[in-house]
């Protein structure tokens, strides 16, 4: 755990009982059971409700998205409940825009962020302090960043956030918010007329705190070709552009409409290796093996000059949104049909196995695991966070967040005693066995 020691017994305790936060997933000794867990809260079943992040403190999940109820009860794109039983609690504060990022720290509060330009009636644009139980806003943090925040951690005592604010990628005071220039690494460019705005839309961090893997729509860093996706050096007193890049990731799949399509990236729990997760659809003629287009793909973190990936796992045509590595597995979300599909193009190509919206890769052999919980494919699940008791997975609820059993007859019927698919609307736990 990389974080300042602070002075005073109070916030010492505040501060053990916080997880790791400038790490990648939490190690789990095996592969999650595919029977989710009946207690979690849901939330609506709309087509605007959804999950884009957790977060665990103690026994105490929270979680934001875009939503405005959970449980029943009124919460405005962020809420708090029992991570062991589902019970809803207090913590409501009012945000008036999605939330992206939610990052203990070590004074017990919570820093915010997301697309909201307000937070309990007061200006805040992209990025808000509150208290982790009350929900009240810290008036002295005050950052202006001025743009939309979409990840964020705590790293060596520094609040590191992304988003399309005017660096994209900044690491600031947690107490403040003010800039602490350890991050100046002129991140530009875009990738296409149509790929909107300059963003680092997501980030992962290794355990050791020592190297940083970006995604997003850019095409420069600090002065370096680096489309999509790039590496930092966490050193000392500042971060800088690592020599790792990928130059396939230059190459465009052949959706047009989705020049950016990288969407997520975690280092596995001993940081030797990092996994991305991506949208696209299928890969251009030719570049089949190397084009990350709608797959899941392993990387090496200290081979800076790869020329293709160590595995990469294609669905045939479906966006993956989420990854996270455990070391028992690679957990993918999105809404997927398939994975092992590398000849599928929208379809169920030779070799293809059905996961829908959610499935499991060895992280050796980089082939599909038997496990397969099944998802109401939907939108897709765009969060995905290991704990040391299980998976959680927050998706949409367009087509009603069920999660669970396969069907009868499925390679887990057995295990779910004819339950079927269960409603799971938003968040869903699948626990360790």
């Amino acid at each position: 755990m990389r974080i300042r020691l602070v002075a005073g017994l109070a916030v010492a305790l505040v501060v053990l009982l916080l997880p790791s936060m400038a790490a990648a997933s939490l190690a789990q000794p095996a592969v999650v059971s595919a029977n989710p867990a009946d207690w979690t809260p849901r939330l609506p079943v709309d087509s605007t409700s959804a999950v884009y992040v957790f977060r665990q403190v103690g026994t105490t999940m929270y979680v934001g998205g875009a939503f405005a109820t959970l449980g029943g009860a009124p919460r405005s794109n962020v809420a708090a409940f029992d991570a062991t039983t589902g019970a809803l609690l207090g913590f409501a504060p009012s945000v008036n825009g999605a939330v992206w990022a939610v990052v203990p720290t070590p004074d017990g509060q919570l820093v915010l962020g997301g697309t909201f330009t307000s937070v309990n009636g007061v200006a805040r644009v992209g990025l808000a302090k509150v208290n982790a139980t009350t929900g009240a806003l810290d008036p002295t943090f005050a950052p202006t960043l001025g743009g939309k925040v979409s990840d964020g951690q705590l790293v060596g005592g520094r609040l590191i956030v992304s988003g399309t604010f005017g660096k994209r990628l900044a690491a600031l005071d947690p107490v403040t918010g003010s800039d602490t220039g350890y991050l100046n690494l002129g991140v530009s460019g875009t990738l296409a007329s149509n790929a909107g705005p300059t963003e680092v839309y997501r980030f992962a961090v290794d355990p050791q705190g020592t190297h940083l893997v970006a995604i997003g729509n850019f095409t420069t860093v600090a002065g370096q070709g680096r489309a999509r996706a790039f590496m930092v050096t966490l050193g000392t007193t500042a971060g800088s552009l690592n020599a790792w890049y990928y130059p396939p990731l230059t190459r465009m799949c052949q959706a047009a409409s989705l020049p950016d399509y990288m969407r997520d990236v975690d280092f596995s729990p001993d940081g030797s290796y990092f996994v991305f997760a991506s949208t696209g659809f299928v890969s251009q003629s030719g570049d089949l093996g190397l084009s990350l287009c709608d797959a899941a793909a392993r990387f090496e973190t200290l081979n800076a000059s790869p020329t293709r990936p160590t595995w990469i796992n294609y669905t045939g045509g479906d966006t993956l949104h989420s990854v996270v590595v455990t070391g028992a597995a690679v957990y993918v979300g999105g809404h997927e049909r398939w994975i092992n599909n590398p000849q599928g193009k929208d379809n169920a190509g030779p070799g293809a196995l059905s996961r829908p919206g959610i499935g499991a890769i060895n992280p050796t052999t980089g082939l599909a695991l038997t496990w397969d919980p099944r998802r109401a494919r939907g939108v897709g699940a765009k969060a995905l966070y290991a704990t040391s008791a299980g998976l959680w997975v927050g998706s949409d609820t367009s087509s009603g967040g069920a999660l669970g059993c396969s069907a009868p007859g499925g390679p887990n019927h057995d295990d779910c005693a004819g339950k079927g698919l269960e409603s799971h609307a938003g968040i869903g736990f699948l626990p360790l066995p």
